[in-house]
């Protein structure tokens, strides 16, 4: 299963994301579910460097299996609200995700 860890701040604003461990909807790749969650983040992550501006903290595995991401905490109010408006937006592509395939994939807020 593919879990999904947003980690927000007291304002409910996403400090970071964790995505770790494999669908297993289909094998290795053939697997939809796990192309949608990567294409979502990484598609994210690419739009928050490019329209923002702005290089996260990256990590990432080597199996392909975890991918973790952390907004730098000292942007500008208006570059922060733009990368928190693409990372909202990736959570709703996820739930959507979640709510089609949810035996593959879960996501939680902390």
């Amino acid at each position: 299963m593919v879990k999904v860890v947003l980690s927000r701040n007291e304002a409910g604003h996403i400090t970071s994301f964790e995505i770790s461990g494999h669908a297993e909807f289909a094998e290795h790749g053939k697997d939809l579910v796990c192309a949608a969650v990567t294409a979502v983040s990484f598609g994210t992550v690419n739009a928050i460097i490019s329209l923002c501006d702005t290089m996260p903290g990256l990590e990432q595995g080597e199996d392909g299996g975890y991918f973790n991401c952390l907004i730098p905490e000292d942007l500008e109010e208006d570059v922060a609200r733009n990368v928190q408006l693409l990372l909202e937006g990736m959570v709703v592509s996820l739930e959507t995700i979640e709510r089609d395939y949810g035996q593959y994939i879960n996501i939680v807020s902390q």
